[in-house]
C-alpha cells in the first residue's frame, strides 16, 4: 500500500543515541519486527560502519520477509580525496545489502570549512560521487542533508547547490534536516517552500527536538512540500530527542486527512509506544500527548460533567482511535460527576440525586485535604465506596499489632518485620526479613495472609512512593505513601497517610491486600 506520506523511522540508530537508551541485536530485531507489522515505509537499522552489533543487525534483517518497511542503512559521504569506489564506509553500506541506503552530507559552509575542513566544491564533489555509485549499485538513495536550515539562512545559494549535487545526481528522496533543533515552524515551513520551489526530487524533513518543536516543524515541512517524515518512536533521540513519531502518525491521520500507515494500525499505536519503551527499559512517559495515560484524564468536575454528556466537548479524538482510553480521576477538585463515572468504572452503581454520591464526594474531599491522594490509588477509592455504601462492611482481615526493627553492623544490616493478623477467628502471627521496614513489612503481611488466602501469594508490591506533605513540620511532618501492587495480570494503586511512614505503608499496604481479595 503507497501513501501520499510515508514515514521513516530511525529509532534504531538516531534512537539509539539517546542518553540511557542501548538496544541489544535482539532488542533491534523485536523493534523492527513490530514497526513493520504497524505499517511503517522505512526502518533505518543503523549505521554498518560504527559498530560490529549493526552489521549482524543487517545479516539478521536480511533472511527476515518484511511486509511493509524497507531496510536502510546509513552513512557518510565518501571521504574527501578518497575515490567513493575505494571508501571501506561505502563498502561497508553495500555489504549490508539492504534495498535503501541513506547518506548524510554537509549543507551548512560553517560545518564544510571548519568541521570538514574541505573546500566547497569538494564536499559538493562528495556528495554528488557517493550518490551516483550507490544509485549504479542499484540501490534506493535517501539523501540526509544536515543543518539544511542553518546552512540556508547562512548562505542560501550554498546551500540549494548541496541539494541540487544530491538532486542531480539521481537521490531518491532529499531530506532537509534541522539537526540542531533550534529552528521555529515559519522558517522551515519557508525554507521547505525554497527547496520545492526549485527541486524535483521529492522531498523528506528530519528534525530534532530541542526547542520542542519537533513535530510542529515535521508538520510545518509536510504542508509546505515535504512527502516523507523521519522521526522516531517516542522522540528518542540525541539531546532533547527527534520527531515524535507517536505524535506525527495520528496528527496526519486525523488532522490532516494525509494517512501514512494502515488505519487498522492507528488502533494500536499506544501498544506500539508502550513496546518501545518496555524494550529500552524506559518509564512510559504518561503525559505523552495521544497515548499517554493522561492524554485522555479528566479531573475538573466542570469538565467531567460535559464529557458525560458530550465526549468531545473536551477530547480532540475518541481515545479508543488511538489505542487509549478515557480515565476519570476523583480528587479535592472532582464534582458529582466525577465520582459517579469513576464508582461505575470500579463496579459500583450510584444515581446522581442519592445521598451515597453526596457522601461519597464529601469524604473524597475530606481525605484529600488530609492528604490523600486518589489519582493513583484507585484501588484505595474502591474500598472507600465500598465503606460508603456498606457503612460497616466486613473486613477480609484485620492487623492487629506490627513491629519493625534493625539489626545489623557497619558492614550490614537488615530489616525485621513481625505482623499479627486475625482472619475471622484465626490469628496469624509472622515475622519476615527485608531489605528496607516497607519490603519487610509487605513479606510479613503477604506471608500471615497466605495461610488463609492462598491467592495472595500472587501479589507483589511493584512500585512505592514517599512524599512529605508539610516539610516545614520536620521529623513530625504527615507522609502520604503510594503503592502500586500486582498479581501479574493486573495492577491496582493505593495510599496511605501518617505521621509515621511505616503506618502509612501498613495503611496503603493493608488496602493493597484487602482491594486484591475484594477482586477476585
Amino acid at each position: 500500500m503507497k501513501f501520499k506520506v510515508s514515514i521513516y523511522d530511525t529509532t534504531l540508530r538516531d534512537g539509539a543515541q539517546a542518553e540511557g537508551i542501548n538496544f541489544s541485536l535482539t532488542d533491534k530485531l523485536r523493534i523492527a519486527e513490530k514497526l513493520d507489522q504497524f505499517g511503517i515505509g522505512f526502518i533505518e537499522g543503523g549505521w554498518p560502519g560504527s559498530n560490529p552489533k549493526d552489521m549482524e543487525f543487517f545479516q539478521q534483517a536480511r533472511r527476515r520477509r518484511w511486509k511493509t518497511a524497507r531496510i536502510a542503512a546509513f552513512g557518510f559521504t565518501r571521504r574527501k580525496g578518497v575515490p567513493v569506489e575505494r571508501d571501506d564506509q561505502i563498502r561497508l553500506l553495500l555489504e549490508a545489502e539492504t534495498p535503501v541506503i541513506t547518506i548524510v552530507g554537509k549543507t551548512w559552509l560553517l560545518h564544510v570549512l571548519e568541521v570538514l575542513r574541505v573546500k566547497p566544491d569538494e564536499n559538493l564533489a562528495m556528495i554528488a560521487d557517493t550518490i551516483r555509485y550507490l544509485k549504479d549499485q542499484g540501490r534506493t538513495v535517501v539523501y540526509d542533508a544536515e543543518h539544511s536550515f542553518d546552512g540556508f539562512a547562512d548562505e542560501p545559494e550554498y546551500a540549494m547547490a548541496t541539494w541540487q549535487a544530491a538532486e542531480k545526481a539521481g537521490a531518491d528522496v532529499v531530506c532537509l534536516c534541522d539537526t540542531n533543533g533550534g529552528r521555529l515552524p515559519a522558517e522551515i515551513g519557508r525554507i521547505t517552500a525554497a527547496a520545492r520551489g526549485r527541486l524535483n526530487a521529492p522531498l523528506g524533513i528530519h528534525t530534532h527536538n530541542d526547542a520542542g518543536f519537533a513535530v510542529a516543524n515535521a508538520v510545518a515541512a509536510l504542508e509546505a512540500g515535504a512527502t516523507q517524515i523521519q522521526g522516531t518512536i517516542n522522540g528518542y533521540g540525541e539531546r532533547t530527542g527527534n520527531c515524535n513519531l507517536i505524535s506525527v502518525i495520528p496528527t496526519l491521520h486525523f488532522k490532516l486527512d494525509r494517512p501514512c500507515v494502515p488505519a487498522r494500525s492507528l488502533p494500536k499505536l499506544k501498544e506500539l509506544s508502550e513496546f518501545v519503551d518496555e524494550i529500552a527499559n524506559v518509564r512510559h512517559d504518561p503525559r505523552q500527548p495521544w497515548v499517554g495515560q493522561t492524554a485522555f484524564a479528566h479531573k475538573g468536575g466542570i469538565h467531567v460533567h460535559a464529557i458525560e454528556r458530550v465526549a468531545r466537548s473536551y477530547e480532540h479524538v475518541q481515545p479508543e482511535s488511538v489505542g487509549n482510553h478515557r480515565r476519570v480521576l476523583v480528587s479535592d477538585m472532582s464534582g458529582r460527576t466525577n465520582i459517579l463515572l469513576k464508582a461505575a468504572e470500579l463496579g459500583f452503581r450510584l444515581t446522581s440525586d442519592g445521598p451515597e454520591a453526596r457522601a461519597i464526594t464529601s469524604k473524597v474531599k475530606e481525605l484529600e485535604s488530609a492528604g490523600f491522594e486518589y489519582e493513583a490509588a484507585e484501588a484505595s477509592l474502591a474500598l472507600l465506596i465500598r465503606g460508603v455504601l456498606d457503612q460497616n462492611p466486613e473486613l477480609f482481615f484485620t492487623v492487629e499489632s506490627y513491629h519493625v526493627s534493625m539489626r545489623g553492623d557497619a558492614r550490614s544490616s537488615v530489616c525485621e518485620a513481625t505482623v499479627k493478623v486475625r482472619v475471622g477467628d484465626a490469628v496469624h502471627h509472622t515475622v519476615a526479613e527485608g531489605d528496607g521496614p516497607v519490603n519487610a513489612l509487605d513479606g510479613a503481611l503477604r506471608m500471615a495472609l497466605g495461610r488463609s488466602f492462598p491467592r495472595l501469594r500472587k501479589v507483589r508490591l511493584t512500585d512505592y512512593k514517599v512524599r512529605i506533605l508539610d516539610g516545614v513540620a520536620g521529623t513530625g511532618a504527615k507522609t502520604r505513601v503510594l503503592i502500586q501492587s500486582g498479581d501479574g495480570q493486573r495492577e491496582w494503586g493505593t495510599v496511605g497517610v501518617s505521621e509515621n511512614i511505616i503506618a502509612a505503608s501498613l495503611q496503603a499496604l493493608a488496602d493493597s491486600m484487602e482491594y486484591a481479595l475484594l477482586k477476585p
